[in-house]
């Protein structure tokens, strides 16, 4: 194709592709290990050392033996606490987790590494991002969050405290950049007038993004919103403007009715009549009085109607 029928071709975007490889991630996922009653492990153990000192120096090699299982089997035993798990790796390989707890018999020479389950909670930096309308904000959220998977939490990532803590604020940055801070009209969500809708989009991203880790979110909630100080005094007074006029609007809107409510009682019983030009001077009258900041100074007229 010539440079010239290039250039009459129109752009076409390249499609967007994953970053990475997909095989470089750690595909493991949580299955239970292999354990029984501790105390059948210590039986065993007394069992092989009573028989190794029953023997005595009759059979050297077994005493040797029976001492070397003794030992195994003293070492294979370990304590689950309530609320904490036993990872538990034979030679390099995942053998599975421990999750019950009480007192178990692994399997002898594995090492095995404890890990919580119970449920967690931090709060994030106080970020300062621009919302939908461009504004600075400063924003942050506490997120609830407990390990679903215990190989993957180990195994998949390098530190899963510290990855959920990059993922948490990364995820709020993104949920904050897609709403406004406030509505004035009232229709749509907004970071200050929509909490719980923003506090579900933004849990939903956050599990999204750390489910690699074997994460699970709870709850997100935003603990801090407020304007970035540059722009605070600016959004104060607009807001305080947005209020003086809705406040004048539902007084005018009163008054308005109180006026038409006074015209209709006194025609309907005739007690006095007024031409049109009196009834719109005693309409500008009662609207002084109804929307007037201050209250009216009363003048008394001892003479004549008009």
């Amino acid at each position: 194709m010539s440079q010239q029928e290039q250039s009459d071709q129109p752009y076409r975007q390249p499609e967007a592709a994953p970053v990475g490889h997909e095989g470089s991630r750690v595909d493991i996922h949580e299955r239970p290990a292999w354990a029984i009653n501790g105390w059948v492990g210590v039986v065993l153990a007394v069992a092989a050392v009573a028989g190794a000192i029953l023997i005595g120096k009759h059979a050297v090699v077994v005493d040797v033996v029976l001492v070397l299982c003794a030992s195994l089997l003293v070492s294979a035993l370990v304590i689950v606490q309530p609320g904490q798990t036993k990872v538990v790796r034979f030679f390099g390989g995942y053998v599975g987790t421990i999750r019950k707890s009480g007192f178990w018999l692994l399997i002898p020479l594995s090492d095995r590494r404890t890990l919580s389950v119970r449920v967690r909670n931090f709060e994030t930096n106080h970020l300062k991002v621009n919302d939908a309308d461009g504004n600075p904000v400063e924003i942050a959220a506490i997120v609830v969050w407990q390990v679903a998977d215990t190989s993957r939490a180990l195994y998949a990532v390098e530190n899963f405290v510290n990855f959920i803590a990059v993922q948490a604020e990364s995820a709020l940055r993104h949920v904050a950049t897609t709403h406004p801070y406030d509505d004035a009209g009232g229709t749509g969500t907004s970071l200050r007038g929509s909490t719980d809708i923003v506090a579900g989009e933004l849990a939903h991203e956050v599990a999204e993004r750390v489910a690699l880790a074997g994460i699970e979110i709870i709850e997100v909630r935003i603990s801090h919103l407020a304007y970035a100080q540059e722009i605070a005094q600016a959004m104060l007074r607009r807001q305080q403007a947005s209020a003086v006029v809705s406040a004048r609007s539902q007084i005018v809107e009163g008054a308005v009715g109180m006026v038409e409510m006074a015209l209709e009682k006194l025609s309907e019983r005739d007690i006095v009549q007024l031409d049109e030009e009196r009834k719109a001077a005693m309409v500008s009258n009662l609207l002084v009085v109804l929307c007037g900041d201050q209250p009216p100074s009363p003048v008394v007229n001892t003479g004549s109607l008009y």
